[in-house]
Order: C-alpha cells, then structure tokens, then sequence
C-alpha cells in the first residue's frame, strides 16, 4: 500500500475506487466498505483510494480535547487498512482552516481534481464538509456533476448489534472486551513501554511489567482483571492485566496498567509490549491485606489460563 501523507504528492491512478472517513478502530463496518472496494478494483483494473485525516477532527475541533479516546494509534489503522489490500492511503492535514471548507468544495478540489474517481463508497452514516453537511444524497448529486457513481454500504451488524466506532468504545470503557472484539474483527490491543513500577507485585511472587499510559489510545475505564496476550520479541506469551489504582495497597497512585506475563521470566524494563485483550475476569476489589490478594492472584491465573485455553480451542482467535 502506498502512503501519501500529502494529497499533492499523489499521483492519479485510472478508474480510482474511493472512500473517505477517519477510520477509527477499522472495524467491521469499515472492512466491510474498504473490501469491497479491493474486490471492485481488481473487477475493473482500476485501483483503491482511501481518504482520511490526521490528527483526528475531534482533536482539532473540540474546545477540550483532553477526554477524547481512540481505539488505534494512527500508526495501528494504517496498517489495519493496509491488512485489508488497499493500494492508496491519502492522510489529510486536517486543521481549523480545513475544517472550514464547504462540502462542494471538498468534493471538487480535493477529490475529483486530484483522485479523479470513477465511483465514490461510503458508509450509511458517512457526512462531510464543514459541519459535515455533505451526506449521500449531495454526493449522489455531484456525482451526476462530476461523472462519478456512488455507492452506499449499509449498517454492518454482528448478533443483530450494529457495528459502529462509538458502540464499540463504549464497550471497551465498560470492559465488555468479548463485544468489543466481536465488533472489531480483532482483538483489541494496546502498546506501551515498560516503566518502573513499585514493584508489589515482585514481592507477591508476581512480577508484573508495567506499561507507560498514554490515556488517549487506552480505552478501558473500568478497572479489573483480564485475560489478555503480551506479543514481544517476536513472541507471544499468556498475560494477566490488571488496570486500576490499586486500592489495597492505598497509595494513591494514578491509574495504572501492570501485566504479569505467565511463563517468562526475563527482565522487561524499556521493551516495547503489545497488549492483546481477550476477556474480562473480575472487577477491581480491596482486599483486607496483601495475603488476601495473593490469594486473588492465584485464582486469577487460574481462570486466565483456562479462558486462553478455550479461546485458542475453539478457534476464535482472528488473524494477527
């Protein structure tokens, strides 16, 4: 796939299948718009254009942008979008300036000059333009102006739960990971370096990396306990997460992200870990004493390795 991070270094390609939106968590509903568009450019000869925005809109836009989450780094969606055999990925600067431009204009300067599309897909929700006015039915109009077709690709759903980026955030705040997962086509995951820690859970027998947060791209809210898989070094290996603020210790540390990587025993201090979330185990509790959480601990590892085990059985890992 090639990567234009400016529409002035793109060079037109004959009978451009397009697509325009943010893209963020690229999920079902998202795959199901941008393979279609692979399988309609290797029908036709012609070549796929995705065009998105970076920084997100809502980063640009919003007044205090401190709250906002997002289910990928940007780093994460192009290869996501890349996984599903795009040729072209346009990134827009999107700032205030742009954000201003009308939805005509968008499609006029932007698109048909520069892409020159033969057709134009969208998601049923998918608006453009300043204060997204542009819709389906103003684009269906260019598109009679400018000589391109349009196609709309209707709601995905997944166990007759429609598929969309906001449902899929707020399950993953709530910690409904197995939902979330199920919306996505993947396994949710997080990165992060290992920091130094406080190191309690050495004491409990149970070492745990601790990860660097960088609140934006960590979507879990809810603290608790999860089974997850930690990929680093060109390894995977069975992990127990815990996100929270520890309140048996009660020490009024911020929000943390510790994973005590099961079978490993190497030191992990500055390597970069791929978190792989696969299932909530338990809620955050205070126990009476250290004991006691050793205690939780053991039974924890427990349940994580029998809920890894029947996850690879049945076969419900995606494709990494």
């Amino acid at each position: 796939m090639k990567v234009f991070n400016n529409i002035l270094e793109y060079k037109k390609v004959p009978k451009a299948i397009v697509t325009i939106g943010t893209f963020d968590g690229v999920h079902r509903g998202h795959q199901a718009i941008l393979k279609s568009m692979v399988k309609m450019a290797k029908e036709t000869g012609g070549e796929s254009v995705v065009v998105t925005f970076y920084p997100h809109p809502r980063q640009v836009l919003n007044i205090d942008s401190s709250h906002l989450r997002f289910i990928n780094t940007q780093e994460d969606k192009i290869k996501l979008i890349e996984k599903t055999g795009i040729d072209n990925l346009i990134i827009i600067n999107f700032t205030k300036e742009f954000s201003r431009t009308l939805s005509e204009d968008f499609i006029l300067n932007y698109i048909v000059k520069r892409i020159e599309p033969v057709k134009i897909i969208i998601g049923y929700d998918h608006h453009f333009g300043k204060n997204r006015m542009g819709d389906f039915s103003m684009l269906f109009e260019l598109g009679l102006q400018y000589h391109f077709k349009v196609e709309r690709i209707p709601a995905q759903d997944v166990d007759n739960i429609a598929i969309s980026s906001t449902k899929i955030r707020h399950s993953l705040q709530q910690g409904d990971i197995r939902l979330a997962n199920k919306l996505l086509g993947y396994e949710y995951s997080y990165s992060g370096t290992v920091i130094h820690g406080a190191e309690v859970g050495h004491i409990l027998g149970y070492k745990t990396a601790n990860l660097e947060l960088k609140q934006e791209y960590f979507m879990i809210e809810e603290p608790g306990v999860f089974a997850a898989y930690a990929d680093f070094d060109d390894m995977t290996y069975p992990a127990m997460v815990y996100t929270g603020q520890r309140p048996t210790l009660d020490d009024n540390r911020p929000k943390s992200l510790e994973a005590h990587i099961i079978n490993y025993e190497g030191d992990l201090y500055g390597k970069n870990i791929r978190l792989r979330f696969i299932d909530k185990i338990r809620d955050e509790h205070k126990f009476n004493n250290l004991q006691e959480l050793e205690q939780q601990i053991e039974t924890d590892e427990k349940k994580i390795r029998e809920v890894l085990e029947a996850y690879e059985k049945n076969n419900n890992q995606f494709n990494k």
